[in-house]
């Protein structure tokens, strides 16, 4: 099989169709923070986000620790703008003047209205809405409702009915399995197996450090499905009795308050102990710094890539890793074993040259060879996304 120039030319610049909407554009770049104040490393912490070039920041609770709104607010706008886009969902330490003229939602929703958006439901406390195509669905487990009984159902239905490439599941307060900290049982896991059967990013805090699985193929259980250090992120088929979802975990606590210790899950006793389920860990026995995790969506053109580094306010990058999203209204081109991803013009390139080999479909990106069934396959995957 041989494909002439001209039609691979015309291969490669066919639009993509995707039923769920905008794609978000290339090197769209989220900050993931939790646990700020208002005090220098805070501030430090929104210079850095601004110097990354940053498009919106999630923040997963406990916004200045001072019930002061306004000065948090404004807090953002000196380093970001006042129209910037920030998301947040509250936290335990914002609850006595969230609601009411002048409160954190009040803040959020001035954003909101300066942007233009709108949203479903109790915004920050159980809510959804999509931005440059990504779907966010914020709230508040525990802290305004029972997790499991409250918010796990409302995840679950706001994720299944989103057609988007990339989701975003966050909340502040957690389950002790979820951090390496002191922090105990409080959010449930309905939450956490929501957002996973969904194929959603979950991004929390509350614990003052840093933390990020592997891909979990159930968080309850801290089942690792690969340590590969590109997450392939998948949601549930509903027609079939496997639960297929899988996901990573991270909390992102090191936004400007304390930086707190590891007390469970220590290297001593394995790869960051307990199952293993512990990619990255940055705390106070790591030397850790302030910081925030960033997400760079549409790597080198692929929609589906995402680029995942956390970096301190020193400028050390302490956690690096790939995300590839098989979320939307078709699989997006990649390595169907999850071990490297492969975009459209490398599947279009293993297309013109195929011909000219004697021995099969040649390595595409120097980690291993794409054997023919695995080939056809991608073939199979890619088609329906032209």
């Amino acid at each position: 099989m041989r494909i002439q120039p001209g039609v691979l030319l015309a291969l490669a610049l066919t639009p993509t169709v995707w039923s769920g909407g905008v794609i978000p554009p290339e090197g769209f770049t989220i900050a993931f923070i939790a646990d700020q104040g208002l005090n220098a490393n805070a501030q430090a912490v929104l210079q850095l986000i601004a110097d990354e070039n940053t498009d919106v920041v999630v923040h997963s609770g406990d916004f200045d620790y001072a019930n002061d709104p306004q000065a948090w607010d404004q807090q953002i706008t000196s380093f970001l703008g006042p129209c910037f886009p920030y998301f947040a969902s509250v936290g335990n330490h914002d609850v006595g003047v969230y609601y009411g003229a002048g409160g954190y939602q009040a803040m959020l929703e001035a954003r909101m209205d300066c942007l233009g958006l709108s949203w479903d439901g109790d915004l920050g406390v159980r809510s959804s809405h999509s931005y440059q195509g990504i779907f966010f669905v914020l709230t508040a487990p525990d802290l305004f409702g029972d997790g499991d009984t409250v918010y796990a159902p409302y995840i679950r239905d706001q994720l299944a009915a989103n057609q988007a490439i990339w989701s975003i599941s966050s909340w502040h307060v957690l389950m002790r399995a979820m951090q390496v900290g002191g922090k105990g049982d409080r959010s449930g896991w309905g939450v956490y197996e929501e957002t996973r059967r969904g194929g959603a990013i979950i991004a929390t805090g509350h614990e003052h450090s840093y933390g990020r699985t592997h891909a979990l193929s159930n968080c309850s259980t801290q089942t690792v499905v690969s340590t590969d250090n590109t997450i392939v992120l998948t949601a549930d088929d509903l027609d079939t009795p496997e639960d297929e979802g899988v996901t990573f975990v991270h909390y992102s606590g090191l936004a400007g308050r304390t930086i707190r210790d590891q007390e469970r899950c220590m290297p001593t006793e394995s790869p960051y102990g307990c199952n293993g389920e512990w990619a990255s860990v940055y705390a106070e026995q790591q030397g850790a710094k302030h910081g925030a995790l960033f997400g760079v969506l549409g790597v080198d053109g692929d929609p589906c890539v995402a680029h995942f580094y956390f970096k301190d306010i020193s400028g050390d990058v302490i956690d690096d890793f790939y995300t590839l999203s098989t979320l939307g209204p078709c699989p997006c081109a990649g390595d169907v074993t999850g071990d490297a991803v492969v975009d459209i013009l490398d599947f279009l390139t293993v297309l013109a040259s195929w011909g000219e080999q004697s021995d099969g479909p040649p390595d595409i990106d120097g980690d291993g060879i794409v054997g023919l069934t695995e080939f056809l396959l991608v073939i199979a995957l890619w088609g329906p996304c032209q």
